[in-house]
């Protein structure tokens, strides 16, 4: 290896140099501020308000394991095993061990580099003729190393991208957590009213097929036209055929749920359970803040932390607009077998500067790349806020009005079995002909059915608040983030040991400072 003689006196002042280097160091470019929302101070859901204060409950609203309000053991363990089991769950986990290495290589800038390493063993010599072989061993090692000192902060504000898109990766973990818990429990709140739907439809399809079958007896005695009778036939058939719809329904449904929780399409033996009951709960007071509860959104999180991340780019280009400082050393040793041959070491240790002063505006472009990025994902996290408002007050006005059908419904469909009574026996008597009996019946069925649909859509409404709230990611804290057969499978083809051991955050850790003023 080639290298400069050393001079006296040179390693002391390379040293007292570097201090000083390292003593002087600065950051530069933006430091993080939590972006405000000026509106959020001031907004309030009226309608989350005041249904949650007219609800039954009087416990405040707890959104870490909210399905269990619904009371239904069949429903917690479906909610459990999706949060373990789902594909996009899994897929999410693994992003964080991914995260997590792109930490690990930010954080390596900040330490001496091996740039090159070279060795070498050779068996070279010469023969004249007739004269003997002067063939010997030569050896040779020799490597380069460089230590560029973050003057200007760039590697800490990698770190600090790097830190901030971790975080970023563990908000988007608890989002899908949230998704999944939400998903889950709307898949089974469709099947249970998909159940009581074609309950329904039989019960009608039963009572439809007596009322055809009296005025086929009375036609064929002479008593009844055969208007009766076909007019009998098709409601009846019409209420048979929407008996393999609703079957196709629930059977797609079911798929869909299977599919959630990573297994093959088809129904759940478990939900042979609690069959055609479909889940209801009160919602809980509400005592936070509209602020508190947005802000603890995964995906408002999440795009807090992408924002974070990139703040930091804009001091990673900024520094490399000023000149990079390092150390940088050799060293090599070289020798042969050759009696009386010595070994001969060469070294060589000193500052090197670099600065790309002619660049053309290149890395001032750079710089204001980084910015323009910075500045449109400061834009999606207002629009990340306001879309959660807007979920969190439309869930609360769907719960509100559906909450609100439910008695009324209750009401119709009492007065419309009062009203097929009353036909029938008037039918009987010969008050009324057979089409006012038909029509009580598809008044029956019509309003049964709006009952149903309506009480579902009250859990449906319910699920889509608790969501909207963010809540269901806390427990998943606790659980492993990657299962530990994958993790095997994954450690048998890379040293995944040290990226693996340290759990995640717990869920109450503050992964950025609350907010001081906008940026």
């Amino acid at each position: 290896m080639r290298a400069t003689p050393p001079q006296r006196g040179l390693p002391g002042s390379l040293l007292l140099a570097g201090c000083l280097l390292l003593g002087a160091c600065t950051t530069v470019g933006p430091d993080f501020a939590r972006p405000e929302v000026p509106w959020l101070k001031d907004w309030s859901s009226s309608t989350l308000r005041s249904e949650s204060a007219a609800g039954q409950s009087r416990e405040r609203a707890s959104t870490e394991e909210w399905w269990r309000n619904f009371n239904d053991p069949v429903l917690d363990r479906l909610v459990a095993e999706a949060q373990q089991r789902n594909i996009d769950v899994r897929t999410a986990g693994l992003r964080i061990l991914e995260a997590r290495a792109q930490l690990g290589i930010a954080g390596s800038g900040l330490y001496p580099q091996l740039q090159q390493l070279n060795g070498e063993v050779l068996r070279a010599g010469q023969q004249q003729s007739n004269g003997p072989d002067n063939a010997a061993w030569t050896y040779g090692i020799g490597l380069d190393i460089g230590w560029e000192i973050d003057f200007w902060g760039k590697f800490r504000r990698g770190i600090e991208s790097a830190d901030a898109a971790y975080f970023a990766s563990i908000a988007a973990y608890d989002d899908t957590q949230v998704l999944v818990a939400a998903q889950a429990a709307s898949f089974y709140a469709t099947i249970r009213t998909i159940e009581q739907r074609l309950r329904i439809a039989h019960e009608n399809a039963a009572l439809q097929k007596r009322s055809l079958e009296i005025t086929e007896r009375l036609f064929k005695s002479g008593n009844e036209s055969e208007l009766d009778v076909q007019q009998a036939r098709t409601q009846y058939l019409s209420t048979v055929a929407s008996i393999p719809e609703l079957e196709g329904s629930l059977r797609q449904v079911q798929n869909a749920l299977s599919v959630l929780l990573a297994r093959p399409p088809g129904p759940l033996p478990e939900m042979e359970a609690g069959r055609e009951k479909i889940p209801t709960a009160e919602l809980a007071v509400i005592v936070d803040l509209p602020a508190d509860l947005l802000r603890r959104r995964p995906d408002v999180r999440a795009a807090e932390a992408r924002l974070a991340a990139q703040s930091a780019q804009i001091g990673v280009s900024e520094a490399a607009l000023y000149p990079s400082i390092a150390l940088v050393g050799s060293v090599g040793l070289s020798a042969t077998s050759l009696d009386g041959s010595v070994r001969i070491l060469q070294w060589g240790v000193g500052p090197a500067l670099v600065w790309n002063i002619f660049d053309w505006g290149r890395l001032k472009d750079q710089v204001l790349v980084q910015d323009a990025r910075f500045q449109q994902l400061y834009e999606q996290y207002q629009g990340t806020v306001l879309r959660a408002a807007r979920e969190l007050d439309d869930a609360a006005v769907d719960f509100a009005k559906f909450r609100a059908q439910v008695d009324i419904l209750r009401e119709a469909v009492q007065a419309a079995r009062r009203s097929l009574d009353i036909a029938n026996i008037q039918y009987r008597e010969g008050l009324v002909g057979f089409e006012r009996v038909l029509d009580s019946q598809r008044s029956l069925f019509s309003q049964q059915e709006r009952l149903v649909s309506t009480q579902g859509g009250v859990t449906q409404s319910l699920i889509s608040v608790y969501k909207a709230m963010g809540g269901g990611w806390q427990a998943a804290r606790a659980e492993p983030f990657v299962d530990t057969s994958t993790l095997e499978t994954m450690s048998e083809r890379s040293d995944w040991k040290r990226l693996i051991d340290a759990p995640l955050p717990p869920a109450d850790t503050e992964f950025f400072p609350p907010p001081t003023e906008a940026p």
